[in-house]
């Protein structure tokens, strides 16, 4: 089981880092680009800074031990970005929302089992 979770770990923190660099590297007209409705760029950056530092607590914490109740907390904070995540989508594609769904349920599964671990 350690093995499963350590994958769906760093395949989750690839995910959040490659989302929380590319709202970097992309303008913020091309990042508001097929938005449903305007969202300003500063969140964008704040949520893309959100992202990335989740996918260092993601595995960092956990792999070096030093503050390992660190990767359960970050795992829940991204849960909670893919909540926001799947309600921004809905409203503009209800079949695409599956996605930031199933990502959140994935954080939702490292946060509990990794929180029982300690």
């Amino acid at each position: 089981m350690n093995i499963i979770l350590w994958i769906l770990q760093i395949l989750l923190a690839l995910l959040f880092a490659f989302a929380g660099i590319s709202k970097f590297m992309m303008s913020p007209e091309e990042m508001a680009a097929g938005q449903p409705f305007a969202i300003p760029t500063w969140f964008i950056y704040f949520i893309g800074v959100c992202e990335t530092l989740g996918a260092i607590g993601l595995v960092v914490p956990w792999l070096t031990g030093i503050k390992p109740h660190l990767t359960p907390m970050a795992a829940y904070c991204l849960m909670v970005i893919m909540i926001g995540a799947v309600f921004l989508t809905a409203a503009g594609n209800a079949l695409l929302a599956a996605i930031p769904l199933t990502v959140g349920i994935l954080c939702f599964i490292v946060g509990r089992t990794r929180s029982k671990q300690l």
